[in-house]
């Protein structure tokens, strides 16, 4: 029964990866378009969401939201989720509609084929075991923020290993570029994603995302004194329904 299990989660995963270069190919004349310009990245933007909302639901998965805050468009904010599957990037493109985001993510992803060619001329790359590169990052986020961007951080600083973990520790970059600029910092819970599209071949499944949208944190005023509380708070507001939903995942 594990070995059919196997084969049809591994042959659901291959689709994906050729839907989703596939979608890459049929929208690439605008993201060509799109990329050639800094001043363009809004443009970039929309058709980023069409790629992932046609990614998203053409491998059979699908989302509700049993709590939303509304964001006020055009306003910028530190856009932070819990992570544990690539399905994290097309959830935050679809859920964020009228905030131009730009991602910050690991290098490694650049080396993918058709969609790394895209993400590194994007996002804003780190390479977790330079330091150098972490402050790169820092002056690369400060530079689109003021250009009037949002910037997406997942916190944890990567996907832990350890899959009895379900909410890694925060790392403080994204508490600190909040802080730093005084921008919102708004909080997303992402369900279920580590059972239905984790970072594990032969494991996975289509299935119900549930979300959270929390009402964004406001940093106005704050030091880095706050940097601690405001990390811990995040921290909570996301820990508490990924873990309830945890618990019904597991009971099913």
């Amino acid at each position: 029964m594990k070995i059919i299990s196997v084969f049809f989660s591994s042959l659901w995963r291959l689709w994906f990866y050729i839907w989703m270069v596939v979608v890459i190919i049929l929208l690439s004349p605008f993201l060509l378009w799109t990329i050639r310009s800094e001043k363009t990245y809004p443009q970039f933007f929309k058709v980023a969401r069409v790629w992932a909302i046609l990614v998203f639901y053409g491998i059979g998965m699908r989302y509700r939201i049993e709590e939303q805050h509304q964001l006020e468009k055009g306003k910028s904010y530190m856009f932070i989720a819990n992570h544990t599957s690539m399905l994290d990037i097309m959830m935050m493109l679809i859920l964020v509609k009228d905030n131009p985001f730009v991602f910050v993510g690991k290098k490694e992803l650049a080396k993918l084929p058709v969609f790394g060619f895209f993400y590194k001329r994007t996002c804003i790359l780190v390479d977790r075991k330079d330091a150098m590169s972490k402050k790169q990052v820092f002056e690369s986020a400060q530079e689109r923020l003021s250009r009037g961007l949002s910037i997406c951080i997942f916190p944890e600083g990567g996907v832990t290993d350890d899959r009895t973990i379900i909410l890694d520790s925060f790392k403080d970059g994204a508490f600190r570029l909040a802080i730093d600029h005084q921008i919102p910092i708004a909080p997303l819970a992402l369900g279920k994603l580590r059972h239905f599209f984790p970072f594990v071949w032969g494991i996975g499944h289509p299935g119900v995302v549930p979300v959270k949208i929390y009402e964004p944190i406001v940093t106005e005023g704050l030091t880095m004194d706050s940097k601690k509380q405001l990390k811990e708070q995040a921290y909570n507001l996301i820990y508490t329904p990924v873990e309830q939903w945890e618990r019904e995942y597991n009971k099913n």
